[in-house]
């Protein structure tokens, strides 16, 4: 598995291919999109929207959309927050990280999440934290098994969802 950067046209677009093969990937998450609310219809995601949401990301200069591919299909996405809004807080984010719901449980999540704590550590950053809904115990499961730990609970800034936050010292 290896990590890209979220590849845009000159006119700061997703080229169309990948919008498919993006629009794919969440739509196979059906579970997720569910329970975080974030597509109004978890059935029916359509490239537009999904356009629309990373377009909101990449319009933040701290953010970087990172895409995993292995196989020479896309497996998964990463996105990362370097400098959270809340100025007491030092630690660089993971906004999503989302495996095609076709390849999950075979490992490409864990190679995804040690791929972006390697990014993370080059840069020179000493830990990372992440928000998983109070809904998504697996999402809990997954980033517990992963050496993260609850270290407070609140609304996330975007929909006022309860979360926990999790935190990871990179050593």
């Amino acid at each position: 598995m290896f990590l890209e950067p979220l590849p845009l046209t000159p006119d700061h677009d997703i080229p169309a291919p990948l919008l498919t093969e993006l629009t794919a990937l969440y739509a196979s998450n059906r579970d997720f999109h569910t329970l975080s609310g974030d597509f109004p219809d978890p059935d029916d995601i359509r490239p537009e929207q999904v356009a629309t949401a990373l377009a909101d990301e990449v319009a933040n200069p701290d953010v970087e959309v990172l895409l995993a591919r292995s196989g020479g299909r896309l497996a998964g996405i990463a996105i990362t927050l370097a400098h959270h809004p809340d100025p007491a807080d030092p630690d660089p984010w993971i906004g999503l990280l989302m495996v095609d719901a076709d390849v999950q449980r075979q490992g490409h999540g864990r190679r995804l999440a040690s791929l972006v704590e390697d990014r993370l550590r080059a840069a020179g950053r000493t830990a990372v934290r992440l928000a998983v809904l109070d809904n998504n115990p697996k999402g809990l499961a997954f980033w517990s098994a992963l050496g993260y730990e609850v270290v407070g609970h609140r609304p996330d800034r975007r929909l006022g969802r309860p979360c926990a936050v999790l935190r990871k010292a990179l050593r």
